[in-house]
């Protein structure tokens, strides 16, 4: 596809996992991606490599969005015109009773205050009719021990959509893709347990874990021109997650 030719995206977090290949697929689409990364630098030129290879283009970023400098860091090296912001980059939280204040801090400061400032910093550079994309997670609808980073991503999927109707009129849309269960190194419990994964499996009415490719489609989905009327919304891609019991019932 090269439906985003001429276009230039930005992808946080993109050194590996959910922003690598999500960096991938939209540079697959003609985009030329500026790879965010915040302290694995060989990681991240590999997803530069694997870009390249393919005949996309891309560079790396390297930005530490938990600290304070962190998203003038970022923007030292990003110039007009960027018309896709994906902000991916997060971390995890510990469980509620081991979470610290000083935890609580970073993980809000790299999975809301970035996002949201790196979003400001972004818009004047952003043509009329770009793309915001915002990464959210289920675990805004079904319940997680680590309450700090499920806050988080509440505060996303609120950011979307005050913002889709601030920015209406320069006709920006702002989407929320919010995965459902998906192998990464965040979900790495689904690599060391697979009893853990065929309990998945039951739960998703598709049958299967679900692939950072397909939450990299979802996204280049709402990054295309054929998502020109979807805004504001936040999107569940999860592949059924918890519609129900998969076996009928006998009565």
């Amino acid at each position: 596809m090269t439906g985003l030719r001429g276009r230039t995206a930005l992808v946080t977090g993109a050194s590996r996992g959910l922003g690598r290949a999500i960096a991938q697929r939209l540079a697959a689409d003609g985009a030329s991606v500026v790879v965010h990364y915040g302290s694995n630098e060989a990681k991240a030129a590999e997803t530069v490599a694997a870009i390249t290879a393919a005949g996309g283009q891309a560079h790396a970023v390297r930005a530490d969005l938990g600290k304070p400098d962190g998203v003038d860091k970022l923007f030292e090296s990003i110039a007009a015109p960027l018309d896709i912001v994906v902000n991916n980059a997060a971390v995890f939280s510990p469980l509620f009773a081991d979470t610290t204040p000083d935890d609580f801090d970073q993980v809000f400061a790299v999975n809301v205050k970035s996002p949201f400032f790196i979003i400001q910093r972004a818009l004047p550079l952003m043509p009329d009719g770009s793309r915001i994309i915002n990464v959210s997670s289920g675990v805004t609808w079904f319940a997680i021990p680590e309450l700090a980073y499920a806050m988080t991503k509440g505060a996303l999927n609120v950011l979307g959509r005050a913002l889709a109707n601030t920015l209406g009129d320069r006709q920006i849309t702002v989407n929320t893709i919010s995965p459902g269960i998906t192998r990464s190194d965040m979900n790495d419990w689904l690599r060391d347990n697979p009893a853990a994964e065929q309990q998945v499996v039951g739960m998703v009415a598709l049958g299967r874990v679900g692939e950072p490719e397909d939450i990299a489609d979802a996204v280049s989905l709402v990054a295309s021109g054929d998502a020109r009327w979807i805004t504001g919304e936040v999107i569940e891609v999860n592949g059924g997650l918890f519609l129900g019991p998969r076996k009928a019932a006998h009565h």
